[in-house]
């Protein structure tokens, strides 16, 4: 195991603007706050969303979108920097009013409703590629 020990410099509560999309509001708000690597959990609702499933004998990902309304039962996530640019790394379970859940990266998401917990951290992570996974991991 690869780590590197990080000391919180900001903590925040955000509400996700109504019509917007799920993980470009948390780059966006990285951006304005200059949160380079931090963490983030969530709560609340999306009217369509796009989630990625990645396949591990293929090391590729697959698409699946969602048309409906959804409960964001639990988000959560990370910041840092890929290609240059703040990532937020972000997987979610969202449920169907019957109960039923799907989950997995939430690669975009039209927000109904929704609130954030992030903190930020004193350092900055940067997504590297990952040989034996193919994925871009961070680079500890």
């Amino acid at each position: 195991m690869d780590y590197r020990e990080v000391d919180s410099t900001s903590e925040f509560v955000c509400r996700l603007e109504h019509g917007g999309d799920w993980r470009a509001q948390i780059e966006s708000f990285a951006d304005e706050q200059g949160i380079d690597a931090g963490f983030f959990y969530g709560l609340g609702a999306v009217q369509d969303a796009e989630l990625m499933f990645y396949d591990q004998d293929r090391t590729e990902y697959d698409s699946l979108t969602f048309d409906e309304p959804l409960e964001v039962a639990a988000c959560m996530g990370n910041i840092s920097h890929l290609d240059g640019e703040r990532f937020a790394h972000t997987h979610a379970v969202l449920s169907r009013p019957d109960g039923e859940a799907v989950a997995g990266h939430l690669n975009a998401g039209t927000v109904w409703a929704g609130e954030l917990y992030v903190r930020g951290f004193d350092t900055e992570l940067e997504r590297e590629h990952d040989e034996p996974t193919d994925l871009d991991l961070w680079d500890i």
